[in-house]
Order: C-alpha cells, then structure tokens, then sequence
C-alpha cells in the first residue's frame, strides 16, 4: 500500500481556476468514484493552503500498489482532470512529497482496502 502526502505549487494567477476544479470534482462526485477503484485509490483528499500569498494543494492519498494512473485513464473525468492539472499546477516547481512517520488505521479499514476482483 502506497501512502503519500505531496504538495504542489499552484501557478500564479490560477486560484479561481483551482475554485473552479475542486468545484468540478465536488459536483462529479459519482464520476470521481468510478475512476477510483482502476487506479486502486481507496483514500483521496485534496488540501488547499496559501503561503506568503502562493497558493499550495497537498494531495493525501492511500493507494494500491499496482493501481492504474491517471495519466494513462481513458475515462473522460480523467482527462477532464489532467487538463486542469496542466493548467493550474506550476510545473517549475517540483512536488514536495512529505514523509509518513505514523500510519493509524484499524485492522478492519486497511483489510478492506484490496483491489475490486472483477469476475
């Protein structure tokens, strides 16, 4: 299992485009689901924080270790996503992925986090 928590630069003058992405994915919500189980993410939350006036986003996930990416999805949501990444999150500055040093979950949670076996 693959836990991360990494934070992105976002570029400068694209806070209402960012508003206007967490917006999208708030109200696709169904949509959003349907992509999850492909890429084996059982936990996704997208964190927002300014810093001296520079907009970050901080992705923590909890993800399977053979899950699929969302650069290689064919689902139009993804795609949808990847457009925005590309124009919301500032490619000069690299993402900063955090260290876990504690990871709490009770045994019942991370036993349920197994890849969908499609029959």
């Amino acid at each position: 299992m693959r836990i991360e928590l990494t934070r992105f630069r976002v570029r400068e003058g694209a806070r209402a485009k960012v508003d206007e992405w967490m917006a999208f994915l708030n109200e696709n919500e169904d949509a959003v689901r349907e992509t999850l189980e492909p890429e084996e993410m059982y936990v996704e939350t997208i964190f927002h924080e300014v810093v001296d006036n520079v907009d970050y986003l901080y992705w923590y996930s909890v993800q399977g270790e053979s899950g699929q990416s969302v650069n290689h999805s064919e689902y139009w949501l993804d795609k949808h996503h990847v457009a925005f990444w590309k124009e919301c999150i500032d490619d000069t500055y690299p993402g900063e992925d955090l260290t876990p040093r504690v990871h709490m979950v009770p045994q019942r949670v991370e036993a349920a986090m197994v890849p969908l076996v499609c029959e």
